[in-house]
């Protein structure tokens, strides 16, 4: 087989040059090495190789360039190639435009000239990226169609939990010819939404659980023992199913919806530690969902998890629909939803113009409408900005006098900076209505109401653990968080023969060998990268417990 290419194109000849004699140097071995010192000519190879079936692994492009910039390059290529990994080449003065092509063309990297030497700036770079090429599914097939109707809530359903789960599908209506086509084929009586697979079977208002299993994801256990089950697909769960796996433990993450939680729904997360440029949700959820699978951990989805119990020395965890695993520990990593608004009248246009959380499925169809956001913390800033870039304009609807007490300051000056947000304090929502979905709201401003055209709104307000199915093995506060360490000795609450010390450490639940990280825990931080700490030192935290077995 024809070696994969590297593609480099810089119209500096000096620079081109450089390029591919240190890509030859360590990479010509297993990739050949294509330059080109004009976009038009980079662009026709480009072509070329794709008419001959070759295979592109990376494509690294100079920003300035007078025919067409970096940026306007790698966009051009991604058609043929949106595999290939992207990086820009740029000088220290174009930094910026380069942080601005992250979210155009979905930059991976962009790397400052000179690179010298390039055995600590430029291979660990090049080495990464492919690297990550190496492990991403290349083959290319026709995606998922799903039918259904604009406002249901079941249509909702499907489409994100398939968006979540990286699962790429082609969206229609029943009403549009195609998907008029698809109904009338699947027979009389069809109940929406429709969703046809590549190989042409259909599912009918499909559960998640059949969802799962007809596009690939793992819903059945290899085994019925594990060293540790990790419950929850959040940051936290997902930062002790690598943990945990990279040390050896023999590890299953088991997640109800998808990986990410609540923020694998953030459109973009800027203050995380080793992403300068930030990075969406999604693709830290995805990355650290393929790190996890990377080091040997098992991951189930669409299994909802519904009872804890001690049995001796092992921890037993039973589903929703039917069957149980064991394990000689247990981390609680379920995080937390978002609670429901307490007015008339919304409950029935939950998926229907109402939701809960971010829902980027749903930014697209808000082109040239107005928004209303609930929230004040940082979650309600994202989806305010992201949504900005798709709305008409977005009311963000605030209880309190402002932000500066809930949401970081980079958040609030971008909101400030962008003229298609408007910030109402001191105003609530008292009650909606609509005929088959969210037609208007009812908004109460220093106790003055009025009510307003709406048809899209997303609610961020505070969280609710999900902790019900604990029952009475696992001590909680009166909110349901799970109370660990020291809450649990203020509380009254000594754990019962917790092996590691006499006081309980901060993660540790009242049942020897179950611990909680992350928001589900009573008093933690509620970010993302405290979540991920808490889920690797509860890692270190097993393997204590379990020296001591």
């Amino acid at each position: 087989m024809d070696k994969p290419v590297i593609v480099t194109v810089d119209d500096d000849p000096g620079v081109s040059r450089a390029v591919a004699r240190d890509l030859r140097r360590r990479y010509g071995q297993d990739y050949r090495i294509v330059r080109a010192e004009a976009a038009s000519d980079g662009i026709e190879a480009v072509r070329e190789m794709r008419l001959r079936g070759d295979e592109v692994a990376a494509i690294l492009a100079d920003y300035r360039m007078p025919q067409m910039n970096g940026v306007q390059f790698l966009e051009a290529a991604m058609d043929m190639y949106p595999y290939a990994r992207r990086v820009l080449l740029t000088a220290y003065a174009d930094t910026d435009a380069a942080i601005q092509a992250i979210n155009v063309v979905d930059l991976d990297h962009y790397l400052l000239k000179p690179w010298d030497p390039p055995e600590e700036k430029f291979y660990p770079v090049i080495d990464g990226q492919l690297d990550a090429w190496l492990r991403t599914e290349r083959i290319e097939r026709s995606e998922l169609r799903v039918v259904g109707d604009r406002w249901s809530a079941q249509s909702y359903a499907v489409r994100d939990f398939l968006a979540r789960n990286h699962v790429p599908y082609q969206w229609m209506l029943a009403e549009d010819p195609e998907g008029a086509q698809l109904v009338k084929a699947a027979g009389e009586g069809c109940h929406l939404p429709l969703v046809v697979t590549v190989d042409g079977t259909t599912m009918e208002s499909p559960d998640q659980a059949t969802l799962a299993t007809a596009v690939g994801l793992s819903t059945t256990p290899a085994t019925d023992f594990y060293d540790l089950i990790v419950v929850g697909g959040g940051p936290a769960g997902l930062g002790a199913a690598v943990y945990g796996a990279s040390e050896g433990l023999n590890t299953v993450l088991v997640e109800a919806h998808a990986s990410g939680g609540q923020a694998g729904q953030s459109s973009r997360i800027e203050n995380y530690l080793g992403f300068p440029d930030g990075v969406s949700g999604q693709q830290l959820a995805d990355r650290a969902r393929r790190q996890a699978l990377k080091f040997g951990a098992e991951l189930l989805a669409a299994r909802k998890v519904t009872h804890l119990e001690p049995r001796g020395q092992a921890r037993v965890v039973g589903f929703k629909d039917g069957g149980e695993i064991a394990a000689h520990a247990v981390i609680l990593a379920t995080g937390v939803t978002y609670r429901r608004l307490d007015a008339p009248g919304l409950d029935e246009f939950v998926g229907r113009g109402v939701f809960y959380g971010a829902a980027l499925t749903e930014a697209p169809s808000c082109q040239d409408t107005e928004v209303y956001v609930v929230g004040a913390a940082n979650s309600a800033g994202q989806a305010a900005v992201y949504l900005s870039g798709f709305a008409s304009k977005v009311h963000l609807l605030v209880r309190s006098d402002g932000l500066e007490r809930s949401m970081s300051h980079y958040l609030i000056e971008q909101i400030a900076a962008i003229p298609n947000i408007e910030v109402h304090v001191q105003t609530v929502v008292v009650g909606g209505g609509g005929s088959g979905h969210l037609e208007r709201l009812t908004l109460s401003t220093k106790g003055e109401e009025r009510t307003v055209d709406a048809q899209w709104m997303f609610v961020f307000i505070g969280a609710e653990p999900y902790t019900s199915w604990l029952g009475e093995t696992i001590e909680r506060d009166a909110k349901g968080f799970v109370l660990t360490g020291p809450d649990l000795v203020q509380g009254g609450k000594r754990p019962r023969n917790w092996p590691l010390r006499r006081e309980p450490y901060f993660l540790e639940t009242n049942v020897p060998g179950v611990l909680a990280a992350g928001d589900v825990r009573a008093d933690s931080i509620k970010r993302v990268a405290s979540a991920v700490g808490e889920g690797a030192m509860a890692v270190a935290l097993v393997h204590r417990y379990l020296e001591k077995q």
